[in-house]
């Protein structure tokens, strides 16, 4: 190859890095463009000329919304569904919008404060990228992560401060006892775990062996079984929200299959004993092993 052909093989990935270096800026531009079309049509919902409903919303009353939005992104992931997540996305992000702007409207905070407030959290909580720490694991940045967010609540006031009580109950749970890890208040293995949720059963059970009329000792009791079942499902390196999920799949997926089982032998489940059902539910195990 020649000198010259080389030099003008160079010139051409030059020019081809600069054509990547526009597209970027020209996609950032449009980012930007669309970002501020969104803020602009939320204000515009929320105006003189806006919508009924949409002027009508507080905060309150559209916090179900929110977490109804992040459960469908949830749900979208797990059916490994982009073009669903893609859309479910869109509503969760209009949902923030729609949160700065009433409180943009009572001269609180506005969108650019909470983007503000978001790129100085993510600066400030990777000091391995924009400072000098160094880490070579996912495990490593996620424990400074933890580290880092530990600090700046002590320094505001209890580790249990903030807690998102809007969770359902296992993550919630999940996210108290994370906590409390932090700081060495846990357990090192998931065996005395296990024995503390065996002693959290004994507890029901002599509730329900007496005095079953006293539902708040009973309620109480059967609310510390199950967060000794997140503790051990936690310290287990399990996701206790996931892992009931997936029983509750899998029970759901048993129980049709026992219903067309019963429907091709001509039966009706409400007719039938427990003992017929249970012996339908245990055939249906059996062929999924």
């Amino acid at each position: 190859m020649s000198k010259a052909h080389n030099k003008g093989h160079k010139g051409h990935k030059a020019v081809d890095k600069g054509e990547t270096d526009k597209q970027s800026t020209s996609n950032t531009r449009l980012i930007g463009e669309l970002f501020e079309q969104l803020v602009q049509v939320m204000a515009a919902l929320r105006g003189p000329n806006g919508c009924p409903w949409d002027k009508a919303q507080t905060h309150e009353s559209i916090k179900r919304n929110t977490i109804e939005e992040a459960y469908e992104v949830a749900s979208a992931i797990e059916e490994n569904n982009p073009e669903k997540l893609r859309e479910e996305l869109g509503d969760l992000l209009l949902q923030v919008v729609f949160h700065a702007q009433m409180a943009s409207e009572m001269n609180r905070f506005d969108i650019s404060d909470v983007l503000k407030g978001l790129v100085q959290k993510l600066i400030e909580r990777h000091p391995h990228v924009f400072g000098e720490r160094k880490v070579e694991t996912p495990e490593q940045a996620l424990a400074q992560w933890e580290s880092i967010k530990a600090n700046e609540r002590e320094r505001s006031g209890s580790l249990m401060d903030g807690l998102a009580w809007s969770l359902p109950s296992l993550m919630l749970a999940h996210h108290a006892q994370k906590r409390a890890a932090q700081v060495g208040f846990d357990w090192n293995d998931p065996l005395p775990a296990l024995q503390k949720l065996k002693e959290e059963i004994e507890e029901v059970e002599s509730v329900l062996s007496g005095d079953r009329s006293d539902r708040k000792r009973l309620e109480d009791e059967i609310g510390d079984l199950l967060f000794a079942a997140v503790n051990v499902a936690r310290l287990s390196g399990v996701d206790a929200e996931m892992a009931l999920r997936n029983a509750v799949r899998k029970f759901v997926s048993r129980f049709k299959a026992i219903e067309e089982t019963a429907k091709k032998q001509g039966k009706s489940l409400a007719e039938m004993e427990l003992d017929e059902m249970d012996a339908i539910w245990d055939e249906v195990k059996s062929r999924e092993r």
